[in-house]
């Protein structure tokens, strides 16, 4: 990356910007932009809020909602064997623009992948964020290489933060711009997300949607954290991962520049223990028995949400945040279990409806013409297990106990057919 830039190969992202007088230099430099976006913030975020009960649920493609997200030249081999494992049918891939010369090697890596919905997120520079005219050869040569693979380009990441590469959002817009550009004169069936604000920054996201820039999106990134709140039902300046969704999508479709189309391209949490391989402090991260937990949660309340089209996990191997830790040999951490049960059990899934009373969360879908019902508390308590319930626990395992201890962690209820089809038909009605 061009110096001051560098990446840090532990936690996967760039190291932070220790020169100052660099950092405040480029951002005085775009002062413009932060005047657009205060005047775009304080008319685009109060029309969004009370919009909000005004749009409606999608119908969302429960096979295609469950990504996740791969290093290509971490362990290689391993990674084809643990998708497999998955049977995961959509994943995101990145690729580095200040690594061109490993296009033909993700070109090998994906080839036996080709039949599963792709997403390349691709990470910008510097370099590339200053030349435009560098961007735009170098996204000609990616989409002509990979076009035949790749379902979606996600163009640019993580745009409010300095230390990955832009200073405003104006930086962004005239990069997705040129990616746009040549879609349209050289690409046309290249589809293009883009966007790419980490963390609850809606101000900055209002400026990538409400602008006078020529580009249209073909649906919206968002790396939509919540890590910092603990669990994924905390409350941010009194949104929860729900509401904060729902105001998103509300921003999405007043947006003149994209259709109602919302991926969640990068969400973890860090876990204890794992420095320097955490991207955050020690204090943010949790126990591996609540990452998994949070995972599922997370994926939970996104999926009766109605408005994500997929959420894709970061990632599948990394020692500090990952499915899998590979520090000594490839070890699985609980959570990919989690994953699996979860991505393989609702991946035909058809969500009927949430009921939240008293921190207590029930979730209900049918599957295989049959009512599927998951369970979790905030507050920790007890559920009868009825005759007509079979129980497993939040990675498969088969639950007997005449009492059920209902916490953190989910637990799916599948209610016997009789009575299912019962409670279904009067959901229906």
């Amino acid at each position: 990356m061009k110096k001051p830039f560098t990446w840090d190969n532990y936690s996967d992202q760039p190291a932070q910007l220790k020169d100052r007088a660099f950092k405040k230099q480029m951002r005085s430099s775009q002062k413009n932009s932060f005047i657009k976006m205060i005047f775009t913030t304080l008319v685009i975020l109060p029309i969004s809020l009370v919009a909000m009960p005004f749009v409606k649920r999608k119908q969302i493609k429960s096979e295609e909602f469950f990504s996740i997200g791969i290093d290509f030249q971490k362990e290689p081999n391993e990674t084809n064997k643990l998708l497999e494992e998955l049977k995961i049918t959509t994943i995101l891939v990145r690729f580095k623009l200040w690594e061109m010369d490993t296009l033909q090697e993700l070109k090998t890596f994906l080839e036996p992948h080709k039949e599963k919905k792709i997403t390349l997120k691709i990470l910008q520079d510097r370099e590339h964020i200053e030349d435009l005219e560098l961007l735009y050869n170098n996204l000609s040569v990616i989409f002509s290489e990979l076009e035949e693979f790749i379902d979606i380009f996600e163009i640019g990441t993580t745009i409010n933060r300095a230390k990955w590469g832009f200073f405003s959002v104006d930086e962004y817009n005239n990069f997705f711009q040129v990616a746009y550009r040549l879609r349209e004169e050289k690409y046309p069936t290249v589809k293009l997300i883009g966007s790419g604000v980490i963390d609850f920054e809606y101000h900055f996201t209002a400026q990538t949607l409400f602008n006078s820039f020529k580009y249209r999106y073909d649906g919206i990134s968002s790396l939509l954290y919540v890590d910092r709140r603990g669990a994924p039902e905390n409350m941010q300046l009194g949104f929860t991962l729900s509401d904060k969704i729902a105001w998103l999508s509300t921003m999405v479709w007043l947006s003149p520049k994209v259709g109602q189309e919302l991926h969640i391209t990068e969400v973890n949490w860090p876990i204890k223990g794992t420095a320097p391989y955490a991207p955050t402090s020690e204090y943010e991260c949790i126990s591996e028995e609540h990452y998994g937990d949070y995972m599922l949660r997370y994926y939970l309340l996104a999926f009766a949400s109605q408005q994500i089209e997929s959420v894709s996990w970061h990632q599948l191997i990394a020692p500090g945040y990952g499915l899998i830790d590979n520090r000594n040999g490839i070890k699985k951490r609980s959570a990919f279990d989690t994953y699996k049960y979860m991505s393989q059990t609702l991946k035909h899934a058809q969500f009927l409806r949430l009921d939240i009373k008293r921190d207590y969360y029930i979730l209900q879908f049918w599957i295989n013409e049959q009512l599927l019902q998951i369970h979790w508390s905030l507050k920790d308590t007890t559920l009868k297990n009825e005759d007509f319930f079979e129980v497993f626990d939040k990675n498969g395992k088969i639950i007997k106990e005449d009492i059920l201890s209902i916490g953190s962690a989910p637990l799916y209820i599948y209610i016997t057919k009789e009575v299912g089809t019962k409670i279904n038909a009067s959901e229906r009605t």
